[in-house]
């Protein structure tokens, strides 16, 4: 087949294809996205061959996709991704070379690409000195994930792979292990693979969960995951993220700071947990979890490794200290190796 012939389509299809063996399944999953949006539009362009494309193709897109008022990170990642497919079509010789420089990809101001919400410090501390001091709550699956989710800076994907053969309350560590063939894949792949050390604390969370809560299960795969469901198999990710929600409501230690009665309140409903104002993603927990760990002394490096991600990513995307956090909590510190006298 002549690769100029291709129909966008056939193009996004054959280039996810190219790309399944470097990347992870969500990283797919993202690709697929912004590159269906491309490939439907184009369709209601009457564009039936890549060989049809153009600079003014091009920015015709940009326009339309900027006129859907997404935030500027959003299309920043949009029109890359869009750049990325338009090399690989460049390589295959299907349109001319240099199309892809044709391909704005909107500058985003360093403040507005990383992410502002987080966990805050000093919430994060409240609920778990509440989870830790309640007789009901105490391990609880609720409990046990925000322990485990701030303790170790772990994505989502890491703490639903986590086996109990993963966890020894002895040594007090727990390991992400890399397994892509039983649908517990890590981010980065091997290289996220790493022990992560706990506190004693945490690991007796863990250890009344385990001897409490969690039911006696297999997953799919003849595992035995750490974390269980009530349906004794491994959570999906969406009640990953209710039961972060649901951990990390602000009515679980108090009132509600937004005027609304917690026994009446729709959003202590599971289903409704994400549209409480104050609950936090375990993505949120996570970027409160860095900047925790380097408030706390942690070098750059040692969090680096044990969140798995590089010191400049955590600069960048998730240590949202303020300059006088820094200041106070990172830097007087080390006030007293200036003395002169």
């Amino acid at each position: 087949m002549n690769p100029e012939k291709l129909s966008p389509r056939e193009a996004w299809q054959r280039y996810i294809d190219r790309r399944r063996t470097e990347l992870t399944q969500g990283s797919i999953s993202t690709y697929n996205y912004r590159l269906k949006l491309w490939c439907e539009w184009c369709e209601r362009q009457g564009i039936e061959t890549v060989s049809e494309l153009s600079g003014w193709t091009f920015d015709q897109y940009e326009s339309m996709r900027a006129g859907k008022d997404l935030a500027p990170n959003t299309l920043h990642n949009e029109m890359e991704t869009l750049k990325d497919h338009v090399a690989y079509l460049e390589r295959i010789e299907a349109v001319d070379d240099g199309l892809s420089e044709k391909i704005n990809v909107p500058d985003v101001p360093q403040d507005e690409r990383s992410r502002e919400t987080k966990l805050d410090t000093d919430d994060a501390t409240q609920l778990i000195r509440h989870y830790r001091n309640s007789e009901s709550d105490y391990g609880t699956n609720f409990h046990v994930v925000l322990e485990l989710a701030w303790h170790t800076g772990a994505r989502l994907g890491a703490l639903r792979g986590l086996d109990l053969r993963d966890y020894d309350s002895g040594e007090q560590y727990v390991e992400f292990v890399h397994r892509p063939q039983s649908d517990t894949p890590l981010k980065n792949k091997t290289h996220g693979e790493r022990v992560v050390s706990l506190r004693r604390e945490v690991c007796n969370v863990v250890d009344a969960y385990i001897r409490n809560e969690r039911k006696d299960a297999h997953d799919d795969h003849g595992r035995q995951p750490l974390f269980t469901t009530i349906q004794r198999n491994r959570p999906q990710k969406g009640t990953f993220r209710t039961w972060s929600y649901r951990a990390t409501m602000p009515c679980v230690t108090g009132g509600c700071p937004h005027g609304y009665d917690p026994d009446t309140c729709e959003f202590r409903n599971h289903t409704h947990a994400s549209k409480c104002p104050s609950s936090r993603s375990p993505h949120h927990i996570r970027t409160g979890s860095i900047t925790w760990h380097r408030d706390c002394g942690f070098p750059r490096e040692v969090t680096a490794e044990r969140v798995n991600a590089s010191q400049d990513v955590i600069d960048e995307f998730y240590d949202k200290a303020t300059k006088m956090e820094r200041m106070q909590l990172r830097r007087r510190p080390h006030l007293d190796k200036l003395e002169i006298e």
